[in-house]
């Protein structure tokens, strides 16, 4: 959650800020949806391709990225790796339908939070990215963020 360090641009700090990425605008506009009914969810970005995914991420610092695998230009694996590498105080989170244990055991590799096949329950997706959320404000309340000197 935002309250430990809050992004550039001064998010709500009692909400999870959200980066949704995938190809599908459909896809996105539904995700969005089932999470505005959540009152401690807050999407702040979409983006259509991987690369798209990384500057907006860098942007916004969102405390969650919800990313497909399947993406044009820079699938979302790779774009997943990079990120996770660039900001580690941002969980991934791989909702994709191509659940399959090669893409299960690379998203593991890089360090993804959690992978969840889009043909689960809506619920697996609100609870992961409590749960990622709540990891990385541990991690961030640790390690002192640099966004702090800002307050």
């Amino acid at each position: 959650m935002t309250d430990a360090c809050p992004g550039p641009d001064g998010y709500n700090k009692n909400m999870i800020n959200i980066l949704l990425v995938d190809d599908d605008p459909n896809i996105r506009r539904g995700v969005r949806m089932l999470l505005a009914l959540e009152p401690d969810l807050s999407v702040v970005g979409e983006a259509g391709d991987g690369w798209e995914a990384l500057a907006l991420a860098r942007e916004l610092q969102p405390d969650v990225v919800v990313m497909d695998i399947r993406l044009p230009t820079l699938d979302g694996l790779s774009a997943a790796e990079r990120l996770v590498a660039s900001q580690p105080h941002c969980a991934v989170i791989v909702l994709t339908l191509y659940d399959d244990p090669a893409n299960r055991l690379r998203a593991e590799q890089i360090g993804v939070s959690a992978f969840i096949g889009k043909q689960k329950t809506d619920g697996e997706l609100v609870s992961a990215i409590r749960s990622a959320a709540f990891r990385v404000n541990t991690s961030r309340e640790a390690n002192q963020c640099p966004h702090d000197a800002r307050e």
